[in-house]
């Protein structure tokens, strides 16, 4: 089959991330994959696949948003008239594109797919306020126009319907994870930072990923010295934490790190992942901790709870994250066998419902379904 994905190649995000993977995938199966993005003259991220790409003209890009030039709706135009895909599938950027694009592929009679990848607070909470509220109430009333939209979780299938989206036309295909890349083994990193135990969190330093609580609570938890605590990740918030959270509470800021094998390491030579973020859609950073076998505690936002229910780790409410993890600090600390036996069920967890090779499996079998349904006179069939 021939795929027109419209993705993201930078800045990285989960969304990147979910990109280069599943693109990835689609190639291994024989699939050809055409790439758009918005791109200028930079560093070639590592592990991305080699096929064809288009380049969109933009103004600003960020981890958050897009905001393209005027001329990008045409190169897109074309550059879809020129490829002639079977499908075209929209990792959507939170970009003025994403609403012009049902009317482009109308146009040019391409079926169209979106992921929606805009993170929401969960169950029984007020969806979320601000920027990820605007933005469901902003796309909702577009995302009828899509032949199928994706979404991580059933909860976030229904809220889109609450909100005018028609159920059925929203898939629910959580994220993969290549669990044999991500999976327990051998690590130096314990030993790099003479540390007994390790903890580790990965993700963005923004308001949403809500790191200080954390933060507090290690620093109130009093732990031994040999225990440490691994920020991976850069962001808004960094400067204004980082001078009070340093070296002498057992607290080591490594920043972005853009190789994949440095953070797979890191992962296997760590003990437990911590996730206190407000609002998530599905976390590909959990899902990859899960994988290695580290006992995961995450909050109860987006799908995380739902990936960590019934003994996969432990999920936190958000209103009461500084004291939960108060004391839940020491008591991972001081039992490895705790750690050792939820790094074993998150792992099951994942080889269970979230592997990579099924979530491709489940979006080939989305591609065919939407095709039968609008059948196109193209040469290139699954």
């Amino acid at each position: 089959m021939r795929i027109a994905w419209i993705g993201k190649k930078s800045p990285f995000c989960g969304n990147v991330t979910y990109s280069r993977e599943i693109t990835n995938a689609l190639l291994d199966r024989g699939h050809e994959v055409s790439f758009l993005h918005f791109a200028q003259e930079e560093p070639e991220p590592d592990n991305w696949p080699k096929f064809q790409e288009v380049s969109l003209p933009f103004i600003y890009k960020s981890q958050v948003y897009t905001i393209p030039t005027f001329k990008a709706t045409k190169v897109l135009t074309e550059s879809l008239r020129k490829i002639k895909p079977d499908i075209v599938h929209a990792s959507l950027t939170l970009s003025p594109l994403d609403f012009i694009l049902p009317e482009i592929c109308e146009q040019l009679n391409l079926p169209l797919i979106a992921t929606f990848h805009t993170p929401f607070a969960g169950k029984g909470a007020k969806l979320i306020s601000g920027t990820q509220l605007l933005a469901y109430q902003l796309y909702a009333p577009f995302l009828v126009n899509y032949d199928r939209v994706i979404v991580f979780s059933q909860i976030q299938r229904e809220l889109l319907g609450r909100m005018g989206v028609r159920e059925e036309n929203v898939a629910v295909i959580p994220n993969g994870v290549d669990t044999a890349k991500y999976s327990p083994g051998p690590s130096q990193i314990k030993a790099e930072f003479q540390a007994e135990r390790l903890f580790v969190y990965q993700g963005r330093i923004a308001p949403e990923k809500n790191v200080e609580p954390l933060l507090r609570a290690w620093k109130q938890s009093g732990l031994e010295a040999d225990s440490k605590l691994l920020i991976v990740g850069d962001g808004p918030l960094k400067p204004s934490l980082q001078p009070f959270y340093g070296a002498e509470e057992g607290i080591i800021w490594l920043g972005f790190i853009a190789d994949e094998n440095r953070r797979i390491e890191i992962l296997r030579g760590a003990d437990v992942f911590i996730l206190p973020s407000l609002v998530e859609g599905l976390s590909l950073s959990l899902l990859e901790a899960m994988a290695c076998g580290l006992a995961c505690l995450a909050t109860d936002v987006g799908a995380d709870g739902e990936v960590l229910e019934k003994g996969a780790g432990v999920v936190l409410n958000t209103k009461t994250v500084r004291s939960q993890l108060k004391t839940l600090l020491p008591l991972f600390q001081d039992h490895p066998e705790l750690t050792t036996v939820l790094g074993q069920k998150a792992r099951n967890r994942v080889l269970e419902r979230y592997t990579l090779t099924d979530n491709i499996t489940h979006l080939e079998q989305l591609y065919r379904e939407v095709l039968l349904q609008r059948p196109l006179p193209v040469s290139h069939r699954l």
